[in-house]
């Protein structure tokens, strides 16, 4: 299967634009860009080689995410239809890479299953929740993952891996830039549906109340050092309100960068950059990013 015939089958498009695709909203186009349906497809772009040629980028919902203005000069996977089911066996989900996990979270509740209320405050997918084990209110994917399934990009091998295979820890795991998670099954508990509803009503409030809604953003901005969230350490430096170009600190959670139209990504990389510098400068504290810088390096 060559790279021409995948484009002439709408399955491979070039120079598709990846602002709109992401939470921010900005930044350039992807060399090739690749909707993956079912797994025929996936199959065929993998026998093209084309994953193997250069720099792989699988994008799940884009709310872990900063394209650089010039682009990203690779190849963008996205997973479709196929890969957005849910199916449930008693405790057990089964869901595929691209199901949004507040989706997951209210469909096992309504399947009986305490557990993963957790899920509907993270903003992402559950191909993303395994790569970064996403997690808020003291839970990680890893607390309830059994297995993910996965396809490396560059050779087609295709794996089962449970937690400890992963190497899963805070806000991190060793799948690989090439590896795809087609899907992952999760294991709550039995529990009292009355009580996982309230609780899903109270992360969405939550949420509502202490993070910044109708904003550009891309979630948190750094991982949590030990002892201090990120945002407290922001906070403590009186550094909301700090703007780069269309970009500032949020006024409402420190560890939000919000964004106006006009912001490009390197406003957003520049604030990045300033607030990590001036929190090692006064704290010494070397904050790491949870949010992905993409391009930038090309």
């Amino acid at each position: 299967m060559s790279v021409e015939s995948l484009i002439e089958r709408g399955i491979l498009r070039r120079d598709v634009s990846l602002g709109p695709l992401t939470t921010y909203k900005s930044g350039g186009a992807a060399r090739f860009f690749a909707e993956i349906s079912d797994r025929r497809h996936l199959d065929e772009l993998i026998a093209s080689g084309l994953p193997g040629r250069g720099p792989v980028l699988v994008l799940g919902r884009g709310s872990n995410l900063v394209v650089a203005d010039s682009g990203f000069d690779g190849l963008v996977i996205t997973l479709g239809k196929d890969f957005a089911t849910i199916r449930f066996d008693g405790l057990e989900a089964t869901a595929g890479g691209a199901v949004p996990l507040p989706r997951l979270a209210r469909a096992a509740v309504d399947n009986g299953i305490a557990g993963l209320e957790f899920l509907v405050g993270v903003p992402g997918s559950v191909g993303g929740a395994v790569r970064q084990n996403a997690g808020c209110f003291g839970v990680e994917t890893k607390d309830r993952l059994v297995a993910a399934t996965i396809v490396d990009l560059a050779t087609g091998d295709e794996r089962e891996a449970r937690p400890e295979d992963l190497s899963m820890s805070y806000r991190h795991s060793n799948i690989g830039p090439s590896d795809l998670v087609l899907g992952a099954r999760f294991r709550g508990e039995t529990g009292d549906e009355t009580a996982s509803r309230e609780k899903l009503r109270e992360i969405t409030r939550w949420r509502r109340d202490n993070q910044p809604g109708g904003t550009f953003n891309a979630g948190s901005v750094f991982k949590n050092p030990p002892h201090i969230s990120a945002g407290e350490l922001i906070d403590s430096l009186g550094l909301k309100g700090m703007s780069v170009g269309g970009v500032r600190v949020s006024e409402k959670h420190a560890n939000f960068f919000v964004a106006n139209s006009e912001a490009t990504s390197d406003d957003i990389r520049r604030l990045v950059v300033a607030v990590k510098d001036r929190v090692f400068a006064e704290t010494g504290t070397n904050l790491e990013t949870e949010i992905q810088f993409v391009g930038f390096d090309q």
